[in-house]
């Protein structure tokens, strides 16, 4: 096992490395000066040419890629532009908030899509799995943004049931110290039902907006893997001995259906803490995703080049979670 995660690895040095030069060269090809932006377009050359010397962007491109690298080995992520504010203490303070958000989306994702996709799979054909596919159908194709918007209007602005935006109320963050940046594990060590209450008030929008395709994409494959394994000769065999229906599709036939599920809830909850742009920004929600987006406006190289490296790297670790949990899942995995 200790072979199999240092091979693992090893393998994703390149492709981090290829993803430090994609974005490097991506956000070097958009249109504009980052100098002209922080200094405004009456700005003389003469302060532009300084403001670019004294941020290295007078140099050639493989060397300020070559800067960039030696930084990153050093956990230097560099400072915001435009706000001046250090990269990792950015990431410190957004990371939380997209961690629970992400976190809480695919609970919300596992909790209703895996039983979903196992009514389908138990009633193939009938009522209850034309429903699942229909509607799995739609959390695919449906916009995030619209579903957000219209989440808002009914929920908080009609029903006035949650807040429409934020991560904690005005008047609750006031007096609310956090310890860990986990608020609702925070509300929780310091024992404040209210502040928790309101956290969770705040996070249940954004998160069934952001859950809703996960949801249906685990929907959709749990109901594919499982009529696979309930097709299969062992099943036949477990039915054959008299052992109860709701044992064999539960014991023998969902656990061996699970590999894929776990893959897709790997990849989703990766893609998720990636930073979810449109609900962080529906949401007024203060993590990564939305964080990144305002640097990509605002032509912050620091920001977006250390956001996106940090992100990568959270995907690929998740990623070698989900490879390691394949052995126990199913023990006729062999790790090489």
């Amino acid at each position: 096992m200790t072979h199999y995660i240092i091979k693992r690895l090893l393998n994703l040095l390149p492709v981090l490395l290829g993803i430090t030069l994609l974005v490097f060269l991506f956000l070097h090809l958009i249109p504009g000066d980052p100098a002209t932006v922080m200094l405004g377009e009456r700005a003389t050359p003469e302060q532009v040419e300084a403001l670019r010397e004294q941020l290295g962007l007078n140099q050639p491109l493989p060397l300020q890629y070559l800067t960039f690298l030696n930084n990153l080995l050093h956990l230097d992520f560099g400072t915001s532009i435009i706000s001046g504010i250090p990269i990792i203490d950015e990431i410190k303070t957004r990371f939380p908030a997209t961690f629970e958000l992400s976190l809480a989306a695919m609970i919300v994702a596992v909790i209703l899509g895996i039983p979903a996709g196992v009514l389908a799979a138990v009633y193939k054909n009938r009522p209850a799995d034309n429903l699942t596919m229909i509607g799995s159908l739609l959390g695919v194709s449906m916009p995030v943004y619209w579903l957000g918007l219209l989440l808002i209007y009914l929920f908080a602005i009609t029903l006035n049931w949650f807040p429409p935006s934020g991560r904690i109320s005005i008047e609750a963050g006031l007096t609310f110290q956090p310890i860990t940046g986990f608020y609702i594990l925070d509300a929780i060590l310091k024992l404040d039902i209210n502040i928790l209450q309101d956290v969770l008030s705040h996070l249940i929008l954004p998160a069934l907006t952001l859950g809703t395709i996960p949801l249906a994409i685990l929907a959709r494959i749990t109901r594919s893997s499982l009529l696979e394994v309930l097709s299969q000769d062992y099943i036949r065999t477990a039915r054959a001995k008299g052992i109860p229906e709701h044992w064999v599709i539960l014991r023998h036939g969902l656990k061996n259906a699970l590999l894929p599920v776990v893959t897709i809830i790997g990849l989703q909850f990766g893609t998720l803490l990636g930073g979810a742009i449109l609900t962080e920004t529906i949401f007024s929600w203060p993590g990564i995703g939305s964080w990144i987006y305002e640097g990509i406006l605002a032509r912050d190289y620091p920001v977006v080049q250390g956001g996106v490296v940090v992100v990568s790297i959270i995907f690929v670790l998740v990623n070698l979670i989900v490879d390691i949990s394949y052995g126990l899942v199913d023990p006729r995995i062999k790790y090489k």
